[in-house]
């Protein structure tokens, strides 16, 4: 209601300046004609007219009416130099920031409920340099103010920041106006003031702030490097330290670019994901869900059989899949790229030096003008009592451990709830161990939301896994030669048995033994970076797991391009990283995919949305395969089909993602999705449909009344259409008979 009486009370100030003609008052010749009967009841009531002349000044500053370059001359013309100045000073600020207040009253909510994603990034350089910005924007009088004031009060500048920094700004432009105004007889037009020369002036005194803002950052430079001795010229232009994802495309890309760059590896080349993550578990997932379908015959129409199979040529199948994809990483392709591959141990002695312990045993000192750190991360264990004593194996240490066991262990206790713990579990349990999955949280996969954590417990205790929610693990012991994890739900405690006890809960990033301590550089869980990537020294980057806040191969990729183009040519133009569109998949069975935010994250945030599902079990093609457990779950802006995030649950959800995935990186919405041809019969039509869905509750419900309608008209129908049924043996009787009925 009050926005309705200010934009009343707008629309009545408009028409009142427009009916009563008062931009033919604020003109230059209007001023010169009045100046003297001005000046005579200035000199008879001072304080009446300052006050008059201070509140007609705000007034037409707030409603943005045109003639405030007049009042300003005016004000030099009356009042002189020094207090026009301070009149106009404070009556353009007051002006100014009540028409940025009505603005951000009026349309700043309405602007960043419909255009909040666009503007993410102005909103965040307005927040970081919003004061710089106005600044500049007010010393050069080229950008008309009443557009300055509108146009900020949309963003979330500070009201104290605009004030003060409007007046501040505008105080030289017054000053000149003012002035100019006590020689008022002398100007024929407003051009006479502004000339070309000092709107250059201004403009170049509005480049003040950047240039300031520069050698300040310079000066932090200085004393960031002023313990350390830079060196005359470089070894390198790069030196990669890690060789998981983050790393060997880092390397890639500079080695393309025809940069010198070194590769620093102490391990295996391909990192955590080659060796001992995505490949290798997805490889133990596919045998296990095939021994799965086996046992599970009858549903397609066959013998159900039990499996059988030898433990340790499943795990050796795993370990010759790594081979088969070790060569996409090798040393020798990379060398072959331009990469000169060093396989030791890293450190960063300086911020240009990079000492390599060699595996041959040599040390090798490398000078170079940036380091990207891509040290990855590895598994956290927590601080169980009696841990060490019962032996326990990790997602990375398993597959050598297990590649030596004739069997599967009997009886596996998993501890963890996320997406490693998940599946792992599942795939161990489908090849026939006794698992059970300990979640300290009420749920497993507690990032997801209440309905997708209920289909991955389903899946799980069908596959036999027994899962305990709600409880925290206290210790370990042995007991009689029977190794035991206590766990501790409500106040009680009770022992788990095992023969294997495999620690999933997260992964901790690298952060010690390279050097990171020495140089002061700050860590938090991971590598504290810059939005551009940037450690505390700026030719110093990080990527991957090790600089967070993701820990997926391809944000780690994605990274890696940032971090390099940054390092490289980060001198010219620095480049932001963009998570906006970051996808990831948990491989259980059913797969569960997802991208943007999902319910649970946009309550939490308070983001408006719209809900749209569409079930697997309506999808021909999921009840042909036997897979119709899940659904796809589309989050859109509420009456839009902006796609704010996407959940699928079934079959292939990983790659049914992608569709998504690029939809949300180019501004696609469900409309456009709804309007692509997808092949019959296949699963990715669930987006298709669950696109129509959403279209289905936005029909234009009017209009459909309309066109039916219109429809009747055209059969000669009235309103109250009616049809004739004909008794069964009357309209037998004048059937026509089919050809083949004839005779």
């Amino acid at each position: 209601m009050k926005k309705i009486v200010i934009l009343i009370l707008a629309a009545l100030a408009i028409f009142a300046f427009v009916y009563f003609d008062l931009g033919d008052t604020l003109t230059l010749a209007n001023l010169k004609a009045q100046q003297h009967a001005i000046d005579a009841r200035y000199q008879a009531e001072p304080l009446t007219i300052i006050a008059i002349f201070f509140l007609v000044y705000v007034a037409a500053t707030a409603a943005s009416f045109p003639g405030a370059a007049i009042l300003t001359l005016a004000a030099g013309a009356i009042f002189g130099v020094v207090l026009g100045t301070v009149i106009v000073s404070f009556a353009s600020t007051v002006g100014a920031t009540l028409a940025f207040l009505g603005s951000r009253f009026l349309f700043r909510d309405w602007v960043q409920a419909r255009f909040g994603s666009r503007l993410k990034a102005l909103n965040e350089g307005v927040e970081r340099d919003g004061a710089f910005y106005l600044f500049s924007l007010r010393l050069v009088p080229v950008f008309p103010f009443f557009l300055v004031n509108l146009l900020m009060g949309l963003t979330p500048i500070k009201t104290r920041t605009y004030f003060w920094v409007s007046q501040v700004g505008m105080l030289l432009g017054t000053i000149v106006y003012v002035n100019a105004g006590t020689q008022i007889a002398r100007i024929n037009d407003l051009s006479d003031i502004a000339s070309p020369g000092l709107l250059a002036s201004f403009a170049a005194l509005a480049l003040t702030p950047w240039i300031g803002k520069w050698i300040m950052a310079a000066i932090k430079r200085r004393r960031v490097y002023a313990r350390w001795t830079r060196p005359k010229s470089y070894d390198r232009n790069l030196v990669v330290i890690g060789a998981g994802a983050a790393g060997l495309v880092s390397s890639y890309i500079a080695a393309t670019v025809k940069a010198k760059v070194t590769l620093v590896e102490a391990s295996k080349m391909g990192g955590d994901c080659l060796n001992y993550g995505c490949v290798p578990s997805k490889a133990l997932i596919k045998s296990a869900k095939l021994a799965d379908q086996m046992r599970r015959g009858d549903v397609y129409g066959l013998a159900a059989i039990n499996p059988e199979f030898s433990f340790k040529r499943v795990m050796q199948r795993v370990h010759d899949i790594i081979a088969e994809i070790e060569p996409h990483d090798s040393v020798e392709r990379y060398t072959n790229l331009g990469v000169d591959v060093v396989q030791g141990y890293a450190t960063i002695i300086d911020p240009w030096t990079v000492e390599i312990k060699r595996n041959d045993g040599e040390i090798q000192r490398l000078t170079t003008r940036s380091i990207i750190i891509a040290a990855g991360a590895a598994p956290h264990v927590p601080d169980l009592p009696g841990l060490e004593d019962v032996g326990y194996v990790t997602s990375d240490t398993l597959w050598e451990e297990f590649a030596h066991l004739e069997t599967i262990p009997e009886r596996l206790v998993v501890l963890g709830g996320g997406p490693i713990g998940c599946e792992l579990s599942q795939a161990f349990a489908r090849l026939g161990a006794q698992v059970t999955q300990i979640q300290r949280g009420p749920r497993i996969m507690p990032r997801e939301d209440d309905d997708v954590s209920a289909i991955a417990l389903e899946a799980q205790q069908a596959s036999g896994i027994t899962v305990l929610t709600g409880h925290n693990a206290v210790r370990c012991e042995v007991v009689d030669g029977e190794k035991r994890l206590i766990v501790e739900a409500e106040g009680q405690e009770h022992s788990v048995p095992f023969d294997a006890l495999l620690i999933a809960v997260g992964r901790s990033a690298r952060l010690t033994g390279y050097g990171l301590e020495e140089l002061g550089i700050q860590t938090d869980a991971t590598v504290v970076t810059d939005d551009g990537l940037a450690t505390l020294y700026p030719n110093i980057f990080a990527a991957g797991d090790v600089s967070g806040p993701y820990q997926f191969t391809h944000t780690a990729a994605h990274q890696a391009w940032f971090a390099s183009v940054n390092a490289l040519f980060g001198h010219l133009r620095k480049f932001k990283v963009d998570y906006r569109v970051i996808p990831h998949a948990t491989f259980v069975d059913p797969e569960i995919a997802r991208v943007g935010i999902n319910e649970r994250e946009a309550e939490e945030r308070d983001i408006a949305y719209e809900l749209t599902t569409y079930p697997m079990h309506e999808l021909d093609r999921a009840i042909t395969e036997s897979a119709t457990k899940g659904f796809v779950k589309v989050l859109t802006v509420p009456g839009k089909d902006k796609i704010l995030g996407v959940t699928i649950v079934g079959e292939h959800a990983g790659e049914l993602l992608a569709e998504y995935v690029l939809a949300m990186k180019h501004g696609l919405g469900l409309n456009k999705i709804l309007g692509t041809i997808h092949t019959y019969p296949t699963m990715a039509e669930a987006n298709k449909y669950v696109a129509g869905e959403w279209k289905r509750n936005h029909a234009p419900e009017r209009l459909l009344i309309w066109v039916g309608r219109y429809h009747r008209w055209r059969r000669g129908k009235s309103s109250a259409e009616s049809s004739t049924i004909l008794p069964r043996s009357a309209s037998a009787g004048n059937q026509t008979p089919l050809p083949n009925e004839q005779g």
